[in-house]
């Protein structure tokens, strides 16, 4: 089974286009980390497309707020005023599938989904320190994760545990072979809002016959999407910022 890995797409249609292109005939079915909406101005159609075609999904944190807008959340001003928006611009339907989202861990034959960590869906694992404890929370070999915006993973093997880099701002793609004796958590970054000081969106290929993981980087209409979010009236920081990769 070959698996195209997303997560954090936050609403951005120009960069999920670029993605699903990029990763035409490599893949057999789509697996998510959460966060579909939120940020970007896209939600309908983003949430129509995940709806349509993504088999397996976690809800992430702006997926809760953005379907929730009622209930106590820690947000700053921009991410709440993008939730705000968000919410009045979805329908019915697609409020009430965001709501139905399952919350992670998310448990398939062979890999696990969670948004923010295995332990609890908003914490964020950046550094060796937060990645260090979670093998004590995996319940298979491979752990997929998101809610951080930056693309990579970690491998426990008898000699400790290892880090996976993403590709440099001159490579579309790394891949790494996986360990059979190894546990994974693999971060294929974010679709839509990457904060790794790369703009491309990112996504992750994993290839579960040929145990391989790839970690990729794709161009895309940043301008399009940042004149989305200027015409919706969402705030101006939410364009800039995607031009920068933070």
């Amino acid at each position: 089974m070959r698996r195209l890995i997303l997560s954090d797409i936050h609403a951005n249609l120009e960069a999920l286009e670029a993605v699903l292109r990029d990763a035409a005939g490599r893949y057999d079915e789509i697996l998510c980390c959460g966060d579909v909406v939120g940020y970007n101005a896209s939600p309908g159609e983003v949430v129509d497309w995940a709806r349509a075609h993504v088999a397996h999904i976690v809800r992430g944190n702006h997926d809760r707020v953005c379907s929730h807008p009622d209930e106590w959340n820690d947000f700053n001003s921009i991410a709440w005023a993008a939730a705000v928006w968000t919410h009045g611009r979805l329908g019915p339907d697609q409020l009430a599938w965001l709501r139905a989202l399952p919350r992670g861990p998310l448990y398939l034959d062979d890999c696990q989904l969670v948004h923010g960590s295995p332990e609890d869906e908003d914490e964020y694992l950046v550094s060796r320190f937060d990645i260090l404890p979670m093998h004590n929370f995996l319940q298979r070999k491979i752990c997929f994760f998101g809610h951080t915006h930056l693309q990579g993973g970690w491998m426990w093997t008898r000699g400790g545990l290892a880090e996976l880099e993403p590709p440099r701002r001159t490579e579309a793609e790394r891949v790494y072979e996986l360990d059979d004796d190894g546990l994974y958590m693999i971060n294929p970054g974010s679709v839509g809002q990457p904060r790794d000081r790369d703009p491309r969106a990112a996504y992750a290929l994993w290839d579960a016959a040929r145990r391989t993981i790839a970690f990729r980087r794709v161009p895309y209409d940043v301008e399009g999407a940042q004149s989305r979010i200027l015409s919706a009236g969402l705030p101006e920081n939410l364009a800039h910022r995607l031009a920068l990769g933070r």
